[in-house]
């Protein structure tokens, strides 16, 4: 599991004309999920998100969490996080799993990020055709792969 974080002075997702989430201040993610992806992931990067300490603190240093500055998050999933690019000009999307696997693990993930952060999260919609505005605050934009623990 991928998730690029962004963190924004504010954001939105707009389906059909319709805005469907927006935050001010806090993370705006991108979630990529592979087939090899299971709920051990959806646990351990929703603790790793939310404990990022990626605001600054009154020195300008880069030392305060999401809850430090009552933060909100708009999560958005993104199977090309998952392209290959090795071959050709055609990016491969092989490794990106299929609904079936991805959309219990997105819903998971919504949930365990709710209850980490202790409040709702903002969504867009799994595999609508998403417009997202974004005012990346720094910018400050944070990769973080699940199978990359150590």
């Amino acid at each position: 599991m991928i998730a690029v974080i962004q963190r924004v002075s504010q954001a939105s997702v707009v389906i059909d004309n319709q805005v469907k989430g927006q935050i001010d201040a806090g993370f705006l993610i991108l979630l990529g999920i592979t087939h090899a992806d299971t709920r051990e992931d959806v646990d351990w990067l929703s603790r790793k998100i939310v404990g990022m300490r990626i605001f600054s603190d009154k020195e300008g240093k880069m030392n305060l969490d999401l809850a430090a500055v009552e933060g909100d998050i708009l999560l958005i999933s993104q199977f090309t996080l998952h392209a290959s690019t090795k071959k050709g000009n055609r990016p491969s999307f092989i490794e990106a799993a299929r609904p079936d696997v991805a959309v219990p693990l997105y819903k998971a993930m919504i949930a365990q990020l709710s209850t980490d952060v202790g409040k709702p999260i903002q969504t867009g919609e799994f595999g609508a055709d998403m417009k997202v505005s974004l005012l990346n605050d720094g910018p400050v934009t944070i990769l973080i792969d699940s199978k990359n623990r150590i």
